[in-house]
């Protein structure tokens, strides 16, 4: 079969643009007093976690529990795999100039899993999509416990995060009230959500793309990346792309032990080594106190990102066909 690559992703080149136009006009706090960048952020989060309680379908979500053994293996991945791959890691850069990279790529580990598109994919390459669908968004709520406390361990040690208890009382206000308010509400607008789900899932990419422009914006005016020698920042890159082979191909070997089917496996690899974009844009502006530093943790996510889209598209297209 001839390599044939994924076409470009908008939301990726979205991304890229709103970090050039970080470059060429940062924002700046005298902007403010004509457009109110931070507080359309703060509300646009809450936004984008009401929407997606609305969209959640606890009916569908009780029906596919019985699928316990890949449930299990795709949330071990998500909040075990990744983060006891890098923790190991830490005492060798505990204290010194590159304790933050160390720190990014935590915050990477950390993260929940995609909802979009694990569920696109696993559909293209003819997986479970229900089991999909559960995983995707089970993976989200799990994600609002499990990241932050994982994070705590070091942000509040080191003085780059708020502490435990401020934390928490900004993730109830800002998004556990907001998912906990959406599903009351699914039974009457979840439907209508499904329906617009198009265009809700741009509201969420709008309200991403302010808050990379809004971080990158004080990273170049702060001189940030300019501290970073750029063989750091290909060194970062080159672990992140060999930790998701490592998870990818960990949840692979354990799917096969596991004697998964053929679409089970596909849904582990595909939930099981996803990470959102959507939520570590969230989660780096109420976790990350030093505004400077919220675009530093957000790279080795955006590289990620960039990369899992290409990669398991790729695949999803290939097994797709033949199947």
């Amino acid at each position: 079969m001839k390599w044939k690559f994924p076409s470009p992703d908008p939301f990726i080149i979205g991304i890229i643009l709103m970090i050039v136009v970080a470059s060429l006009f940062p924002f700046r706090e005298s902007y403010s007093i004509y457009f109110p960048l931070k507080d359309t952020i703060y509300w646009g989060i809450t936004g984008i976690f009401f929407l997606y309680g609305l969209k959640l379908n606890p009916k569908q979500i009780r029906q596919d529990m019985s699928n316990w053994r890949l449930h299990i293996l795709i949330q071990s991945a998500t909040f075990l795999f990744f983060p006891l791959i890098i923790l190991p890691f830490y005492p060798l850069f505990a204290g010194g100039p590159y304790e933050n990279i160390w720190l990014a790529a935590f915050f990477l580990a950390a993260l929940p899993s995609t909802v979009s598109s694990s569920v696109v994919m696993v559909s293209i390459a003819k997986g479970n999509i229900p089991s999909a669908i559960f995983n995707a968004s089970i993976s989200g709520l799990i994600g609002l416990i499990a990241t932050p406390l994982w994070m705590s361990l070091f942000l509040s040690a080191n003085g780059e995060g708020p502490e435990l208890s401020e934390t928490i009382q900004q993730l109830v206000q800002q998004i556990l009230l907001p998912v906990a308010l959406g599903l009351s509400l699914n039974k009457y607008l979840g439907t209508a959500a499904q329906k617009h789900k198009s265009l809700i899932g741009w509201f969420d990419k709008i309200i991403i793309f302010l808050i990379i422009y809004k971080s990158f914006s004080t990273a170049f005016l702060s001189g940030v990346f300019t501290q970073l020698p750029p063989i750091s920042l290909l060194l970062l890159a080159v672990c992140i792309i060999a930790l998701f082979f490592l998870v990818f191909y960990s949840i692979r070997f354990l799917s096969q032990k596991f004697h998964f089917s053929r679409e089970d496996t596909i849904t582990a690899l595909f939930c099981g080594s996803k990470k959102s974009l959507v939520h570590a844009s969230v989660f780096v502006i109420i976790l990350v106190t030093d505004s400077a530093a919220q675009s530093l943790f957000l790279l080795p996510v955006m590289v990620y990102h960039a990369f899992q889209l290409f990669y398991t598209s790729y695949l999803a297209r290939k097994w797709g066909k033949e199947q």
